[in-house]
């Protein structure tokens, strides 16, 4: 009983105490008031009567006891007459309701700068800094290039503009990305198709702006807003000195992209980038290695030399005139590329010569042309085309645009089955490929491919390639979410692009069992969507992948610092151009011959290619590079078995 009513006296006094302060400000002061008097009144009482030097009388006490109560409540104290005491405790009162109002005033001003900047909403005062704007997962490989990009400048910025909270954008950034460096990242909040947000980042005096593809439906519609309104801020190509990348997933918004984007600005296609690389891989197992070397700002990349003393002489004699780095083109005075040039071309006096280094400063001149053996240089005959068995698993928007340049790649008589969902495959696809092949069978099976039985009924060891992407669902859409969500809600488990990779996971499961079963390593190309699920991907160490996001990153991320590689890309993943090749080894030098890779590259000279590296079968399944040596030094012996490949540029 006695506990009860403890407890109704404590809710009785708490909910007088509620009712007290929603009374409003003028009941608080009066309370308060009140509260202090009696705490501060009989304080100064005691104090007063307990000293020693107290004043004898009555009056003399009260008085004390007044001017103890002034001081203590900051109210002057002051004694005299009643008009005089009236008047200093006003002008007290006026003083403390002065001083607390500056006071607040001040307080209130610095709390909402704070909550500004907090917010990303200041004006971004930077001079030659990388604007990215947009956010989606791309952010964090995009950063992560840049910053390796400036790791050898003394000062550079990366400044950023999403619809998402500054505070939030630094943490994420901070735990994906991990210490940048030099680098500043700078985050501000607000619209990216907005003028005026735009100008806050300064794009008149930026190096470069990237604008990257947010997740969803409207995530090309969103960039070409975005780069419209980039326009409207900087109007005029003379205005803006910033090189302007952007990427859109459909093929079919490429070109209204690139008219937003205007005659200076590049625009990247994934569809078409990721099918060509899907195509390129499945004909060239170990090429996703190769370019994600040369894309990797931590590997060796592509760079502009100045020509020196090799102008006015012959490219091909360019090709043994760098010990560690390799030529594979030219860049003109005008501005054009030229990959792979015959080597017979005269070196003009105003071109660079384009190489792949380890940095800017390393293509350093040294003739190796002494170091070529002639007795091991082999004189291969030409290569006879033959028709392929192919096997493409899955489907999605892209595999329309995989058919197509698998017939441009093949050779007459190749077969492709396809295997997708219900359905999906007979007749979405079948209108999808409509268009006349020449050179491509393609057929068309139903079956799901995460399941064993379907995959044990097609005799997957047979096959010469196999091609496995993300299979979104039937009725599914392609790519859900808003540009807005944040970053943790880009791919929840309801995401039909986390669901392609679950399925592929799934389905790479089953592929590992049936190559273990046949003893057999499959030619295996696999697309995925997150470079996190790559990670868990069940297939051998140095398995072909293709990670859409992560590629466009690192492309975008290249033309962002050296813009003339949009070219060099552009030829590189045509079907009708120059581009990397594996080539066995034992076409070029006498296989087990101990010879300097000087001797490699005058053979592909000779063949009018551009021998850059080579991969030894022996590693191809052991990390970090699984066999690939890209740049090895010219001068320095090299043991090719017949197994082993060639990395050379050359027509296809």
């Amino acid at each position: 009983m006695a506990q009860q009513d403890t407890t109704s006296l404590r809710l009785r006094l708490q909910y007088r105490f509620d009712h007290l302060v929603s009374g409003g400000t003028t009941a608080l002061i009066g309370w308060l008031a009140l509260a202090c008097l009696a705490v501060v009144v009989p304080a100064s009482i005691v104090l007063v009567w307990s000293d020693r030097a107290a004043p004898a009388t009555l009056a003399g006490r009260l008085a004390a006891v007044w001017v103890s109560v002034g001081q203590t409540l900051k109210i002057g104290g002051a004694v005299g007459s009643p008009l005089y005491v009236l008047a200093s405790v006003a002008l007290a009162l006026v003083a403390l309701l002065f001083v607390s109002t500056l006071v607040s005033l001040i307080t209130t001003g610095i709390n909402r700068r704070i909550m500004s900047l907090r917010r990303g909403h200041s004006t971004v005062l930077e001079t030659g800094h990388t604007v990215v704007l947009g956010w989606s997962d791309q952010v964090f490989p995009v950063i992560g290039e840049l910053v390796a990009a400036h790791a050898n400048q003394h000062r550079s910025a990366v400044a950023l503009l999403a619809p998402q909270d500054k505070v939030w954008m630094e943490e994420e950034i901070s735990a994906r990305t991990g210490d940048s460096g030099r680098t500043r990242i700078i985050c501000r909040s607000g619209s990216t198709t907005d003028p005026a947000e735009l100008c806050r980042m300064s794009p008149r005096t930026a190096k470069a702006v990237l604008v990257l593809p947010p997740t969803g439906d409207t995530g090309d519609a969103h960039v070409v807003k975005t780069l419209l309104a980039l326009d409207a801020a900087v109007p005029g190509p003379a205005d803006r000195a910033a090189v302007v990348v952007a990427a859109v997933r459909d093929s079919r918004n490429h070109v209204t992209a690139r008219l937003a984007a205007g005659p200076a600005g590049h625009v990247l296609c994934v569809d078409d980038i990721i099918a060509r690389l899907l195509v390129q891989t499945t004909r060239q197992p170990g090429l996703s290695l190769v370019y994600s070397e040369l894309l990797d700002f931590a590997g060796d990349e592509f760079y502009p030399v100045a020509a020196g003393d090799l102008a006015g002489r012959a490219f091909g004699e360019a090709l043994l005139s760098f010990a560690t780095s390799s030529a594979v083109g030219l860049l003109h005075a005008d501005g054009s590329v030229t990959l792979n040039p015959d080597p017979a071309t005269v070196i003009g006096p105003a071109d660079r010569i384009i190489a792949i280094s380890r940095d800017d400063d390393t293509a350093v001149r040294a003739d190796v042309a002494s170091h070529v053996r002639e007795d091991a240089i082999v004189t291969a005959g030409p290569g006879t085309d033959r028709a392929e068995r192919l096997l493409l698993l899955g489907w999605n928007r892209r595999a329309p645009l995989v058919i197509e340049q698998l017939d441009q790649y093949v050779s007459p008589g190749t077969t492709l089955d396809v295997v997708a969902l219900g359905e999906y495959a007979a007749t979405r696809g079948d209108r999808s490929v409509s268009a006349a092949r020449s050179r491509l069978e393609v057929t068309f099976h139903e079956g799901d491919i995460t399941d064993p039985l379907t995959l044990a009924k097609l005799d997957v060891p047979s096959y010469d390639g196999v091609i496995v992407v993300g299979e979104t669902e039937p009725g599914a859409p392609e790519a859900p979410g808003t540009p807005d969500a944040p970053v943790a809600a880009l791919a929840p488990v309801t995401d039909p692009q986390a669901r392609a990779d679950d399925r592929t996971l799934v389905t790479l499961l089953h592929l590992r069992a049936i190559g273990e079963a046949a003893r057999r390593e499959l030619a295996l190309t696999t697309e995925m969507s997150d470079d996190g699920n790559r990670l868990l991907a069940p297939a051998r160490d140095g398995a072909d992948f293709i990670v859409s996001g992560r590629l466009i990153s690192l492309l975008m991320t290249q033309i962002s610092e050296s813009p003339y590689l949009a070219q060099v890309f552009e030829e590189l993943f045509k079907a009708q151009g120059h581009e990397f090749h594996l080539k066995p080894a034992s076409d070029y030098v006498r296989a087990g011959s101990e010879v300097p890779f000087a001797t490699a590259v005058e053979s592909a000279r000779r063949r009018g290619e551009c021998a850059v590296g080579y991969r030894l079968r022996a590693l191809s399944a052991t990390g970090p590079d699984y066999g690939v040596r890209i740049n090895p030094d010219k001068r320095r012996p090299v043991r090719l078995s017949a197994e082993d490949w060639l990395i050379v540029l050359a027509e296809s």
